[in-house]
């Protein structure tokens, strides 16, 4: 079997896909702010800093559950088991749901309606360039098991 095309083939690596898109709100909030809030600002920025930490938590819970089960946490490589525990038992894309949290978590701390506004294509991006692709390419490699998963356990949370 060829190993270079035993991947999930998605169009951009998840965290550069989220960084970018950070670049980018700095640079939209640098030019113009468009604050959420006008009151209650220092606790708005507490609430989403705490959020950063949590989100983190439940990334890296996934990464050590999907090391554990001996397969990559990278999705440019080779999946080798279905991994149904941990967080993943709870939600199929729990390091992607910690990256979208985490997103917000920093859109709150900085005060910008620019980080929800981005967040939209960003999500629509992983929805159809990352995740779709790698159930498809999961459900093809593993079959009626990793099936069996996807009714069991929500796609998002």
């Amino acid at each position: 079997m060829d190993t270079s095309k035993d991947n999930a083939g998605v169009i951009i690596l998840p965290p550069v896909l989220y960084a970018i898109a950070l670049v980018v709100v700095f640079a939209l909030r640098w030019l113009w702010p468009l604050p959420v809030f006008a009151a209650h600002v220092a606790a708005v920025r507490w609430a989403g800093l705490a959020l950063v930490p949590l989100a983190f938590g439940i990334g890296a819970w996934g990464a050590v559950t999907l090391r554990k089960a001996g397969t990559n946490v990278n999705p440019m490589l080779p999946s080798t088991a279905i991994v149904a525990s941990g967080p993943f038992a709870f939600s199929r894309n729990p390091l992607y749901v910690g990256l979208a949290i985490a997103f917000a978590g920093i859109t709150l701390a900085l005060n910008t309606w620019w980080g929800f506004i981005v967040l939209v294509p960003v999500i629509v991006l992983m929805h159809f360039g990352v995740i779709l692709r790698e159930e498809r390419y999961l459900a093809g490699k593993f079959g009626d098991p990793y099936r069996d998963y996807c009714s069991r356990v929500r796609r998002y949370f």
